[in-house]
């Protein structure tokens, strides 16, 4: 470039920025040849309240989405460390677009309300950027399920909080006109506790309490356990169901909630050492318990799983994880493969062994007698399925033409009319109709 031409480029620069600045920028835009166009908060403040989450410096081959993007220099922050970001906001905003031609950036851009937007419509993420959004919210919590859900590793939260102590008990001021700092569109200010529940009920495994800066909170939320598979005896799952139907069936777009029925020799089990998996997401216990000489834990289903049938485990701390167990989602779309090779020949209680009759409660049992399996199935083959709900095998007979299988009913079974079947390494026999009773 001449030097004539240099000179001009640099004026004409010099008047873009100008004229840019005129137009009430919030994030400062740090422009390639080093000149910024300067907006309500610098670029050192920007870089502090992104340095409150710890991003990787490469996210290469990572996909970000920017949630409430605003001017954007979130979202081309991303960029410049390698990562492919989507930017969303609710409403267009013309500096965004400037700031991206001027940059040549390659992000792609969403007018989009983050309380109707799911996977369903753009995908999941690697990283989830939600920063100074929360409270412009009439749903918080839908919008954080809805943030969960798009999430594939970390979510990176930042809201105006009304407090600074995240052992306070949560609490949340409503804004009904303009009560916060003049502004119509400020609906809600949480507490640090209330942020942390938030986001803890929205679906994530794992919330971390980073910093408040300017009566703002960050927060990190990540999909995934921390802690590495210990080598203590892994729990032994009975059975899994949805907590409200007690059905074996949930669905994405309810509020679905799962209960773990299983057994371990722990005593002292919280919401805070026992770590349930479903579809390769953690999922954080609401409730554990003692219950029929085991223990119940019930937790979210993880939002943003597919349709379709997932492993769920679950382990407690310092020990193995269970042998996971399938959980359907959506499961009117499964065809059992029924196999005339197997037969049940017999059905009775695993303690009084009357036929067809089976008792629940505490330390029941039942009993099922199979004829067709082959000499080296085990017990890791096979289920036996209650109602839809699969109980897994306990005890199997070593050999015979007609071979026991025995498994172990959770507590909370209710007596009635049920069917039962056997599952064998994906195959399921004809389903029996046996009775229930106390």
């Amino acid at each position: 470039m001449s030097e004539a031409r240099d000179s001009r480029f640099i004026a004409d620069n010099q008047r873009q920025v100008e004229r840019l600045s005129k137009l009430g920028w919030y994030h400062s835009i740090e422009l390639p040849d080093g000149s910024v166009i300067p907006g309500h908060q610098t670029v050192e403040q920007l870089r502090t309240r992104l340095r409150q989450f710890h991003i990787p410096e490469d996210l290469t081959g990572k996909r970000v989405l920017d949630i409430g993007a605003w001017d954007g220099w979130f979202s081309f922050e991303m960029e410049r460390r390698g990562a492919s970001v989507l930017a969303v906001d609710s409403a267009k905003n013309t500096r965004l677009l400037e700031a991206k031609a001027l940059l040549g950036s390659r992000i792609d851009y969403l007018i989009a309300d983050i309380c109707r937007l799911t996977a369903k419509d753009v995908g999941t993420f690697d990283i989830v950027l939600f920063l100074g959004v929360l409270y412009h919210l009439k749903h918080p919590l839908l919008a954080l399920e809805n943030v969960c859900g798009m999430c594939r590793d970390r979510a990176c939260i930042e809201s105006f909080v009304t407090d600074g102590n995240p052992d306070a008990i949560p609490s949340m001021e409503f804004y009904e006109t303009t009560e916060l700092r003049g502004q119509l569109d400020n609906w809600c200010g949480p507490n640090i506790a209330c942020l942390l529940a938030f986001t803890r009920t929205a679906g994530f495994a794992r919330v971390q309490f980073e910093s408040v800066l300017a009566e703002r909170a960050h927060v990190s939320a990540y999909r995934h356990w921390d802690a590495s598979e210990g080598d203590g005896p892994a729990p032994q799952i009975l059975c899994i169901e949805n907590s409200t139907t007690h059905a074996h069936n949930f669905s994405s777009a309810a509020d679905d909630y799962i209960t773990f029925y299983f057994t371990h020799p722990g005593t002292s089990l919280t919401c805070d050492n026992v770590y349930p998996e479903i579809g390769g997401y953690g999922s954080r216990p609401l409730y554990i318990a003692p219950t029929g000489g085991g223990w119940q834990a019930s937790c979210k289903l993880p939002p943003g799983l597919d349709a379709g049938w997932h492993k769920a485990r679950l382990r407690v701390e310092s020990s193995r994880y269970s042998s996971p167990l399938q959980l359907g989602i959506a499961a009117p779309t499964w065809q059992p493969n029924i196999t005339s090779d197997l037969e049940v020949t017999r059905i009775a209680d695993g303690k009084t062994f009357e036929d067809d009759r089976i008792r629940v409660g505490e330390d029941s049992a039942v009993s099922v007698w199979m004829a067709g399996l082959p000499a080296d199935a085990t017990i890791a083959d096979l289920s036996i399925r209650l109602n839809g709900t699969d109980l897994p095998a306990i005890w199997l007979a070593p050999s015979g033409a007609s071979r026991q299988v025995n498994a172990l009913l959770p507590a909370g079974v209710e007596p009635g009319k049920a069917t039962l079947s056997v599952v064998f390494r994906g195959s399921e026999t004809r389903a029996n109709e046996v009775e229930l009773h106390k």
